[in-house]
């Protein structure tokens, strides 16, 4: 496998494993069917006999059960379906790999553009070409890569000096930088990703509030909310949170929607109830995480705050240039599309795989020159990494402890072995090839996939500003409402504590409003 040299190779490979997947029936004659049959116990042998005589063939013996995928004649299923033996025959039904991102093939997106996924499961793509000049939104985040490939340098991005945190165009820990890819990574050929709005006419004021240790005080928000106003913001875009409310910050977000602005903010990650702020206060939209299959995310945090829902689960999107992470990962004669473990080292690992359990506990020599295999759960990623090190393992693989993939991250802690990892389903498949030798291998990227109701946020956010350009008669709150009202229910029917209103949606609203009116 050889990977590209910037961009992550993992929706390259689940695009070209589709492709493989959609050309293998050509090689069959068109009259012939790809059927399973289930028979009952003892029956193979006269199954196989019947298919042969068909003149057809075993496809498959189905591992565990009494089946087996044949391709027989058409002609063939009616008397194949009637054989004493048989309990039942159906299509032997095709399956694909589901990309976070696929290649664009030149319409709406320049050719050599991955398109994620939110970007169409938004309706993005529906406005490819607006001029969103009129809108300003403001991220208040970690800052903003200037020099990224993918990220536009002109005079339409300004932001601020901090004392505390420096400069608004660096980004010491990439959250902010992935956070404005989402908004408005540019339609470049050949180069990367696109953003919600991706021709680099939205105009972006970035106030940096959190430096290399990623935190910061409710008063700096407040005080990087009200330079958002000063600078002109019609949209506050907020990947952050905390569980204490501040009835400063309550103050401040309230004056803002009645002085005209949109404040957008992640309901959090803990996947619990409890409410986090700002999102929480009635002048914020709180916006929960689902993935590409519209399910609801675990770890996006649930309650009545909850207002609208975009993509936050294997997001991907820039990081400043060279700092993200593309993973590769072979066991035995298998080749995986493992995710990235933000935070990792740069580095290959080869050893015997070895289950390390949930990773809770360093246990020194326990690894030695092994691959530990590590289940999602419990412990953060940072511990469960350090514990393998710390027993001697050579490298690390995360697995799922929900359905999909999913990516992680490190954090601030520095870890000396490559880490990824892997969707619930690899990770059952990994669990059985215990002792083979695992090979994985990490490389450096301008791209990352990163989860979260941070992820979440900004598809809201430029949504916001996208529906907004193309009816400036709305105010904030009118806006705020036909988003609402606009949104693709997912869940129970109405508001729901996971998904609010629903998945946000760029053209249903605008439809909305220009049949509607503003706010209805």
């Amino acid at each position: 496998m050889k990977p590209a040299p910037a961009l992550s190779t993992r929706p390259l490979l689940l695009a070209l494993a589709a492709a493989a997947a959609l050309a293998a029936p050509l090689a069959r004659a068109a009259d012939t069917a790809r059927v399973v049959v289930a028979y009952k116990p003892g029956a193979a042998a006269a199954i196989r006999g019947a298919v042969s005589a068909a003149r057809g063939a075993v496809a498959q013996e189905i591992f565990g059960m009494d089946a087996m995928a044949v391709e027989v004649p058409t002609q063939a299923l009616a008397g194949l379906s009637r054989n004493p033996n048989v309990e039942y025959v159906e299509e032997d039904a095709k399956r694909y790999p589901y990309a976070s991102a696929t290649p664009s093939d030149g319409s709406p997106y320049q050719t050599g553009q991955l398109v994620p996924y939110g970007i169409t499961m938004v309706q993005a793509d529906q406005f490819a070409g607006t001029d969103l000049s009129t809108r300003k939104v403001c991220i208040i985040d970690s800052g903003y890569s200037r020099g990224h490939e993918d990220l536009s340098a002109a005079g339409n991005v300004t932001g601020e000096f901090d004392s505390g945190t420096g400069w608004w165009y660096t980004d010491e820990n990439h959250h902010g930088t992935h956070v404005a890819g989402t908004i408005s990574a540019l339609n470049n050929a050949g180069t990367g990703v696109v953003g919600v709005s991706a021709n680099a006419t939205l105009k972006l004021h970035i106030v940096k509030v959190f430096g290399a240790d990623g935190w910061a005080y409710s008063s700096s928000l407040v005080t990087a909310a009200n330079k958002c106003k000063a600078a002109g913001a019609h949209v506050i875009s907020m990947s952050l949170g905390g569980s204490v409310s501040s009835r400063t910050e309550q103050n401040a977000f309230a004056s803002l929607l009645s002085g005209g602005i949109l404040p957008i903010a992640a309901a959090g990650n803990g996947g619990n109830s409890r409410t986090s702020y700002p999102a929480g206060y009635a002048s914020v939209v709180s916006v929960a995480a689902i993935d590409q299959n519209k399910a609801w995310a675990t770890f996006s945090q649930y309650n009545k705050d909850v207002e609208i829902a975009a993509p936050g689960v294997n997001v991907l999107s820039t990081v400043p240039m060279g700092s993200g992470r593309m993973s590769t990962l072979t066991v035995g004669s298998t080749t995986y599309v493992p995710g990235a473990m933000d935070g990792s080292p740069v580095g290959s690992a080869t050893g015997a795989l070895a289950d390390f359990g949930l990773g809770g506990t360093a246990s020194p020599g326990s690894m030695s020159g092994k691959v530990c295999l590590i289940q999602r759960g419990t412990y953060d990623f940072a511990v469960k990494v350090s514990n393998c090190q710390a027993s001697g393992g050579v490298g690390a693989i995360v697995y799922n402890n929900v359905a999909g993939d999913f990516s992680g991250t490190l954090g601030t802690t520095a870890t000396t072995i490559p880490s990824v990892t892997a969707s619930q389903a690899d990770g059952a498949a990994l669990l059985q090839r215990i002792g083979e030798s695992a090979n994985l291998g990490v490389g450096s990227s301008n791209y990352a996939y990163f989860d979260g109701t941070s992820m979440a946020t900004p598809h809201v956010s430029a949504v916001a500003a996208l529906v907004w350009a193309q009816n400036l008669g709305c105010t904030a709150s009118q806006l705020r409402t036909s988003l609402n009202l606009s949104a693709q229910d997912l869940g129970a029917a109405g508001r729901d504590t996971k998904f609010g209103y629903g998945l946000v949606q760029a053209k249903a609203a605008d439809d909305r409003i220009k049949a509607n009116g503003c706010g209805k």
